[in-house]
């Protein structure tokens, strides 16, 4: 793999990539396949998988491994969503192809760039019953949202689905620099880049883990980890992280986007 590094977090054994250049970290809580990367040890906060998700390994690699020294990019995905060479095409990929699509190298236009983003997704495209359903406290403070698709913002989205003022509450731990800014964005933007899936320099991977934990351990405070139960909410830190992701690398870093693939495994 020339000039990029690139971790891949499990808590399933993936054989398909075997045949790849990724190294594979595990998240899970059995013993670990061979040659898995275990973020137990160490600096770690291993205990917190079943809130942090893959930043359980984020995390361990930013305190044991990351060499800010190293001219290597440094890219993270995940054991269903994968970054793909740009001529790809998403609906041929799967388990028995991946190693031809997977992303293994540095494209030379990523000179004019400082980090990688996922392909974004949309969510103001909202069903109607779904929204009456998940959204009516939204709907009570501005009715327009039923009727408007550019209404139907990140923040209402994680409001419908991560806990109603959950969010809100988290950005009052936020750096001063960014809480006005960062409530705007999540008030006004109707997309962002998930999984929390990013490629860049290791001095920005430095300054992006150094943002997000700070934060995120400050909002341990007011969630903690008893109350946070069911799908939705059981992953909170994830998925406040999923989307301050979207806000700090825009604003901190030259970024472009790039394509990613689902694979079932």
């Amino acid at each position: 793999m020339k000039n990029l590094e690139m971790y891949c977090v499990t808590n399933k054994t993936l054989n398909f990539l075997d045949e790849t250049s990724y190294k594979i970290a595990w998240v899970g809580q059995e013993k670990p396949p061979q040659n898995y990367i275990s973020c137990d040890n160490g600096d770690n906060i291993f205990f917190k998988e079943k809130n942090y998700s893959e930043l359980t390994f984020h995390y361990w690699f930013w305190k044991n491994k990351l060499d800010i020294k190293d001219k290597n990019w440094i890219g993270f995905c995940q054991k269903r969503r994968y970054w793909l060479k740009k001529n790809s095409e998403k609906s041929k990929v799967n388990r028995l192809n991946i190693k031809d699509h997977c992303l293994d190298d540095v494209p030379i236009e990523w000179s004019n760039y400082e980090s990688i983003l996922c392909e974004p997704i949309y969510v103001n495209k909202i069903k109607k019953m779904k929204l009456i359903k998940r959204g009516f406290k939204s709907l009570l403070k501005d009715p327009r949202i039923f009727f408007d698709n550019s209404k139907q913002s990140l923040l209402l989205h994680f409001n419908m689905h991560h806990g109603y003022g959950n969010i809100e509450k988290a950005i009052k731990h936020l750096n001063e620099k960014d809480q006005n800014e960062f409530f705007n964005y999540l008030n006004k933007s109707t997309y962002y880049n998930p999984h929390i899936m990013f490629i860049a320099r290791p001095e920005i991977v430095d300054r992006w883990f150094n943002d997000l934990f700070k934060w995120l351990f400050k909002c341990e405070k007011t969630f903690g980890f008893e109350n946070l139960q069911g799908y939705d909410t059981q992953r909170l830190y994830a998925y406040l992280a999923e989307r301050y992701l979207s806000f700090w690398f825009k604003k901190y870093t030259k970024y472009t986007n790039w394509p990613w693939s689902f694979i079932e495994t």
